[in-house]
């Protein structure tokens, strides 16, 4: 298993974001609030959609993009592309259409990996109430993936052996198990769930490589040391959110860093 250290790839130019006004909201439940505000979102996005001439079900499609993200966007103070979020819902959706019934809880995991390590860079989303089931909280990158501990990840990569961050989406494992780890503190056990990547080259190798979701005592709440190519979190977020996002849930991996990801990911690009 993957043991944690504490600090020790042009396309298609992607559709510009589209902007209209939010619908008013005249009570309700939060539940309520939510449900109706991504009802109305939807109905918008779809107005304006329609009105530059795509199919209906091209149409469809992207006013659920579009309602998605303005409904989780509020969840980050700041992304590092204004593309981020809406990568990985569309990614989520056209998963979700391609393959019925595999996504068995509505659990999205994002982390924008364009932003460093001391930011607030992940979060779980459920995908089905289109509302914030966790986060933003820390997530530590491989060490191979950047030069510097605190440093922004530069380098992305699938092949085993590089302790590197892969991008691109991921399905979760069926249950979480136990998991131990070294740090600079010293040995330590926590919970972990398994990644198995869905992007083709650019992740397909994420079991073989053995990149779970983990929590490690170097992730705190301001900060997340590096591992060998794993995502880490907090310990006691680790225990709370990986048995939520177990069997059937996916994770999404974004970073604008990375040129050949960026234009050539199989579920973002889906036609």
């Amino acid at each position: 298993m993957p043991q944690g250290q504490d600090g020790g790839s042009g396309g298609k130019k992607p559709p510009a974001p589209l902007r209209y006004e939010l619908p008013k909201w005249t009570g309700g439940s939060a539940d309520e609030l939510s449900t109706g505000l991504g009802s109305a979102l939807r109905e918008g996005a779809g107005k304006l959609l329609g009105s530059a001439g795509l199919s209906s079900s091209k149409l469809s499609a992207r006013a659920d993009v579009e309602a998605a993200v303005w409904a989780l966007s509020p969840a980050f103070e700041k992304l590092s592309h204004r593309d981020a979020l809406r990568y990985a819902v569309r990614a989520y959706l056209n998963f979700r259409q391609a393959n019925p019934g595999a996504l068995l809880n509505p659990y999205l995991f994002f982390v924008d990996f364009g932003l460093n390590n001391l930011t607030r860079r992940g979060c779980a989303f459920d995908m089905g109430a289109l509302k914030v089931a966790d986060g933003p909280f820390t997530v530590s990158h491989g060490w191979g993936s950047a030069s510097e501990r605190d440093g922004v990840p530069a380098h992305f990569s699938n092949e085993e052996g590089s302790d590197a961050t892969s991008l691109g989406l991921f399905a979760t494992g069926a249950q979480t198990f136990p998991f131990q780890g070294s740090a600079a503190t010293g040995s330590y056990e926590s919970i972990a769930l398994e990644l198995h990547g869905l992007s083709g080259a650019f992740n397909d190798k994420a079991h073989e490589r053995r990149l779970v979701l983990h929590g490690a005592p170097y992730v705190t709440e301001s900060d997340a040391g590096r591992s060998e190519g794993s995502p880490a979190l907090e310990m006691k977020r680790a225990k709370r959110l990986l048995p939520m996002l177990a069997n059937g849930g996916v994770a999404f991996f974004f970073s604008p860093h990375d040129a050949v990801w960026m234009s050539k990911d199989p579920w973002v690009h889906a036609s």
